[in-house]
């Protein structure tokens, strides 16, 4: 007696136009495997769809449509593509045969049947359809989880960046409001620039996303400049200019240290270490630390330097009011091919328009404005 449940029984579906064959082809599997029955083309794709089965027994020569085309369709349709069909025909041609098999048949049996094979057959490719599902199924879990994962690193580093640009935004008078603008200002650069001939080659998506997360760290190294200096009203010094200056190389370093310690070349590292170093660059060379021109700036350095520009033109700080976007507009023209590449401007008054949008979408807020005011009182030397 047969003890397997019903309901862990493999389904087959038998699709055949004659009463008398889907009779004999039941009292043949009913006992190891649960039967559906369908007796044309049309039925046989509606059962299919609407309740997958494990395996599908199909008669070649039906009216209506036969089933070549049958086939076809299943193959078409996502939810039954990847049921076996096991073709069962007295057309024994072997050009029939090798168009069934073409047609994604995984068998092919003749009429009259021998119920031994089609036994053994049905075992054999229902196993298969078993080891099949099984590796299916554990791919899309490693997927999933490769996904999540991945998120969950993404995730990580994000924070992180943000939690090492804010230690930063504490000892600056920018707001933390100015890392998120730069940000989404570079991407509006780098997206408006991907199909460049100039660049092309750099600006895919992957290194856009990757420029976007690194830019919070553009001036992590304003953390290495004194408060006497980073914090001071009016005009530096040229001796406390060139102290100021140190910050970007202390961001680079700071940043290279990290990736060293990680002993793994990290995307997103690497190109916060360019936009640190470099996003004072000028064109015409005449920017700090390296002196770089031209080409000899990095992509990154080049957005994050128009973007810083703007931004600190147009925000508030607490020791000055924002700029007219109208006149930040006007200055940012002024340095095209002298302070930024000339290109890069060109992206910009293409899309002044939606940097004034973004401005307006993170505002600096006056409890930011106020704190940084008491910060940057505290930090003033007493008068005598």
């Amino acid at each position: 007696m047969n003890t397997q449940n019903t309901a862990t029984k493999p389904t087959i579906l038998v699709v055949d136009d004659t009463p008398e064959n889907l009779a004999l082809m039941s009292a043949l599997l009913r006992n190891d495997y649960t039967v559906r029955v369908a007796n044309g083309g049309e039925r046989a794709l509606r059962l299919a769809a609407e309740n997958p089965p494990d395996l599908i027994l199909l008669d070649v020569m039906m009216p209506e449509i036969d089933g070549y085309e049958v086939l076809r369709r299943l193959k078409e349709n996502p939810a039954t593509r990847e049921i076996p069909v096991i073709f069962l025909t007295a057309r024994t041609e072997a050009d029939d045969e090798r168009r069934g098999l073409e047609l994604g048949a995984v068998d092919y049996i003749a009429k009259p049947i021998s119920p031994s094979i089609v036994m053994a057959r049905v075992r054999t490719h229902l196993t298969l359809k078993a080891s099949a599902d099984f590796l299916r199924d554990k791919a899309a879990y490693l997927e999933s989880e490769v996904t999540r994962r991945t998120h969950e690193i993404a995730m990580i580093q994000d924070v992180t960046i943000m939690a090492m640009a804010s230690l930063a935004e504490t000892r600056d008078t920018d707001t933390g409001n100015h890392i998120l603008r730069t940000q989404h200002y570079v991407r509006l650069l780098a997206n408006a620039l991907r199909e460049h001939p100039r660049f092309a080659a750099f600006l895919d998506a992957q290194s856009i996303d990757l420029i976007f997360r690194s830019a919070p760290l553009h001036d992590i190294g304003k953390v290495g400049i004194p408060d006497r200096i980073l914090l001071k009203p009016g005009q530096l010094t040229a001796d406390e200019f060139a102290i100021m200056q140190r910050h970007a190389r202390l961001g680079h370093d700071a940043i290279d240290h990290a990736e060293t310690a990680l002993q793994a070349d990290v995307g997103f590292l690497r190109i916060a270490k360019e936009i640190a170093l470099s996003h004072h660059e000028r064109w015409d060379g005449r920017g700090y630390p390296s002196g770089l021109s031209g080409e000899q700036i990095p992509v990154s350095a080049r957005l994050m330097a128009l973007a810083d520009v703007y931004d600190a033109l147009v925000s508030r700080r607490v020791y000055k009011e924002g700029m007219p976007h109208a006149r930040a507009v006007a200055i940012i023209l002024e340095g095209r091919a002298s302070q930024f590449d000339p290109d890069v401007v060109d992206a910009f008054i293409s899309l002044e328009a939606k940097f004034a949008a973004i401005g307006t979408r993170f505002p600096d807020s006056d409890d930011d404005l106020a704190r940084k005011r008491v910060q940057f009182q505290d930090a003033l030397p007493e008068t005598p």
